[in-house]
């Protein structure tokens, strides 16, 4: 597929988003999958700001290049990603909400690609939270590929 390019998004674009973001955007890598992957947030709590400590830390853990200033969704990342992925279902509600007609990308709880479940929101818990959202955005993440690129030959975890 060309012109592959994803906005992964959650609540403050501080935890789970960034985590979905360095974790597509490496295992794409590791796939040899050309791919554009930004993050963003439907709510303005955190703009400007770098991912959660934690979200970091777990990235570091498993090798994850993570970078991130969190923002808010804009009208223009419905027309300049081909997909736009919601961690839950009240982030895919909000943006479907704020998403304008001439819209091009297709709005998808990332979840659909794989078991139809949400992505939790690990805030207010602990590592082990963000540990579960980091294998949960990997499988995410290869089952999104699959779907949109094709199975890959090599196991990537």
């Amino acid at each position: 597929m060309s012109n592959l390019s994803v906005l992964v998004v959650c609540l403050g674009n501080i935890c789970r988003s960034p985590i979905g973001e360095a974790v597509l955007k490496h295992v794409a890598k590791e796939r040899g999958i050309d791919i554009t992957v930004d993050s963003a947030g439907t709510s303005n709590y955190h703009i400007g700001e770098d991912p959660d400590d934690r979200s970091v830390a777990i990235c570091r853990k498993f090798e994850v290049p993570i970078k991130h200033a969190a923002r808010q969704v804009q009208e223009e990342d419905f027309r300049r990603f081909s997909h736009i992925l919601a961690a839950d279902e009240a982030n895919l509600r909000n943006l479907n909400r704020v998403k304008p007609r001439n819209a091009t990308a297709e709005v998808r709880l990332w979840g659909s690609y794989h078991d139809n479940e949400p992505i939790g929101d690990p805030y207010y818990g602990g590592m082990k939270d963000f540990e579960t959202v980091y294998h949960q955005c990997v499988r995410l993440s290869n089952a999104f590929l699959d779907d949109v690129v094709g199975p890959s030959t090599q196991g990537v975890e």
